[in-house]
């Protein structure tokens, strides 16, 4: 294949960079954001499905975040392109910070006693989802489902996840809109102007070199 990697990478190698892209966070936000500001749509669209992603980048429902952020940005009227890359605001830098702030959050909301650790939320989350296919399986296979830990997961892990995250979310969301907003308005507006100076430079061009031709046909003598 004309684009197939000449050393094939190890699993540790794609797994590295699943959690830290090639380049380092910061050339992947400056991408992020130029991907942004490029996008050939309304600045207000645009700001809309920021905040969408921003927004659904709160949220627990993992695996889900690009789907949910494209409905999001479509019931409210936002870019769904633009849904899609906020989403990176929920990134393995952020996602510490992001649960434990919204599960403790969650909790004292719940009138629930808070102070859950960061690595018992995580796996939290790895044996809820590995039960879930079990249970799944199940339907299929000769064995019976459990549901009691999902339950007590749901119950003092996700729903508290959930509520606290809606908080932090809108406000991030709103910050990303009106942040972005005048960003891009601005952007397009300078992006519009300089092609219409590239175009009228162009224009101005063929017509000196329509005088040129002109003239210089003018000039010579008829036969």
């Amino acid at each position: 294949m004309v684009f197939k990697r000449r050393t094939k990478q190890t699993f540790g190698k794609r797994l590295i960079a699943s959690v830290y892209p090639r380049g380092g966070y910061l050339r992947a936000i400056w991408y992020v954001m130029h991907r942004l500001r490029r996008l050939p749509d309304q600045p207000h669209r645009i700001a809309r499905g920021i905040a969408a992603g921003v927004l659904v980048s709160f949220s627990p429902f993992f695996g889900f975040h690009f789907v949910i952020a494209v409905g999001l940005a479509w019931l409210i009227g936002g870019n769904m392109v633009a849904a899609l890359l906020a989403t990176f605001v929920g990134n393995p830098i952020t996602f510490p910070f992001i649960m434990t702030l919204s599960v403790e959050l969650g909790s004292h909301m719940l009138g629930e006693r808070g102070g859950i650790p960061l690595r018992q939320i995580v796996d939290s989350f790895a044996r809820a989802s590995v039960e879930l296919w079990d249970n799944f399986t199940a339907l299929f296979l000769d064995h019976s489902a459990h549901w009691g830990s999902l339950i007590l997961f749901f119950h003092h892990v996700f729903w508290p996840y959930f509520i606290g995250g809606l908080i932090p979310g809108l406000i991030s969301a709103l910050i990303g809109y009106y942040l972005s907003l005048p960003l891009i308005t601005a952007y397009q507006k300078r992006r519009k102007k300089k092609i219409k100076e590239r175009i009228e430079k162009l224009r101005e061009h063929r017509a000196r070199a329509a005088a040129e031709a002109a003239k210089k046909a003018q000039t010579q003598p008829s036969e």
